[in-house]
């Protein structure tokens, strides 16, 4: 099995989210679940059908947290610097548009672009590996192709 590289904080993220799933959600489902079974024919209990549905989604949730967890390469980004790589918080300037975004280059599980934490498999991600300041990416999109130019780097 590969190694599913995390930052500190998305480790941390995710094992709340599992703690939370297991000691609030799941017991809630439950109690969920058993009184609308007091509530009689359960062919037509709507809350009963829902609570069952909602405990899927958590058993569901839990097995692929800790399947994540198990698996995970904690890398502290404060420990690194160089080039652009894994956990770097990269400010880039569209060259179109002159726009600033700035991202960090976080796993799979972390990944959440409206939060600025970008997917390392990502096209732009991948662009950005092992580039430094300075540096100009060009980046095949839906949209067509983009360029990007690298303002800073770091490691935080």
């Amino acid at each position: 099995m590969d190694k599913i590289p995390l930052t500190r904080a998305g480790h941390t993220a995710l094992s709340e989210e599992l703690k939370t799933l297991k000691s609030v959600e799941r017991p809630a489902v439950i109690r969920a679940i058993a009184e609308a079974r007091e509530h009689g024919d359960l062919s037509e209990n709507a809350e009963y059908h829902a609570a069952r549905e909602k405990q899927g989604f958590i058993e569901t949730r839990i097995k692929e947290l800790e399947a994540i967890i198990g698996r995970a390469d904690v890398i502290d980004p404060a420990k690194l610097n160089g080039t652009i790589k894994f956990g770097a918080t990269v400010r880039l300037v569209d060259e179109d548009t002159d726009q600033e975004i700035t991202y960090q280059i976080v796993g799979e599980p972390e990944a959440d672009i409206a939060s600025g934490r970008l997917n390392i498999a990502s096209p732009l991600a991948r662009a950005l590996i092992g580039k430094e300041e300075g540096d100009s990416v060009e980046v095949r999109t839906p949209g067509g192709e983009k360029g990007y130019e690298v303002l800073s780097v770091e490691f935080v």
